[in-house]
């Protein structure tokens, strides 16, 4: 079965990045361009003028009204919002406005449809229920403790006290509220060890335990009275998660 079309607006003012972003909409056979707009008091104008679109590609730096402001002023039922930036450090913001997504100028194809394909899965009607389930039996507790060598003996960590895990050489150093711990693996060995999927790497030299990020500010995570950084290469995919941690 055909899927329905999804329509879509474009608001950049910068003309070549409008004309990138149609011409990633005509390669999309499943979406339809309803306008391709230069600014946020034009797309506010369409909106408040009954003009409707499933999907808003928004520019975030834009001239009298800026595409983090303008989601805050349009009229429901609004559409699915997917940023568009050259500029990785306003994620925190754009999830803040929970934008469904965040592209990173240049937008290539691949990525342009990751976001799409987030909308309609969003936008996908629940199956009918046939008959009631049985009741679900409540899953084990997972058992968070592991053996690491540390010094000259195997000792036993309970991961879920694991604030973050740090590079140092050739070791690692697990930090607790209380200690840290000396490894004899590095970062990237042990991140192939692990088998809890809420410690995820953010930086080439840090992984987090995300059950335990207390707040983010700018791109830094506090964990207790620790700051661990994002690298710029991990942001995107770490921010575009943010909402289900």
């Amino acid at each position: 079965m055909p899927l329905s079309p999804l329509t879509c607006v474009i608001v950049d003012d910068n003309e070549i990045n409008r004309l990138t972003l149609e011409h990633l909409v005509d390669l999309t056979p499943d979406l339809q361009l309803a306008a391709s707009l230069a600014g946020g008091i034009e797309a506010l104008n369409y909106f408040r003028q009954g003009g409707q679109a499933d999907i808003l590609f928004l520019d975030i730096e834009m001239p009298l009204l800026s595409g983090l402001d303008l989601p805050r002023l349009l009229p429901t039922p609004a559409p699915a919002i997917i940023m568009v930036t050259t500029h990785r450090d306003f994620a925190v913001d754009a999830f803040a406005l929970h934008a469904l997504d965040y592209l990173v100028k240049p937008v290539v194809l691949d990525r342009f449809n990751q976001a799409v394909a987030r909308v309609r899965e969003q936008r996908q009607p629940p199956l009918p229920q046939v008959s009631s389930p049985p009741p679900a039996v409540p899953a084990p507790e997972p058992d968070t403790n592991l053996f690491v060598k540390v010094g000259t003996r195997m000792l036993r960590v309970d991961f879920s006290e694991v604030l973050y895990i740090e590079a140092l050489s050739t070791y690692s150093v697990l930090v607790t509220k209380a200690q840290k711990h000396i490894v004899y693996l590095t970062l990237k060995a042990l991140q192939e060890r692990l088998p809890f999927a809420h410690f995820v790497r953010v930086h080439r030299s840090y992984i987090v335990n995300t059950a335990l990020i207390d707040a983010v500010q700018d791109n830094t995570l506090k964990l207790g009275t620790h700051e661990v950084p994002v690298g710029k290469s991990y942001q995107e995919e770490f921010f575009r998660g943010l909402r289900g941690l």
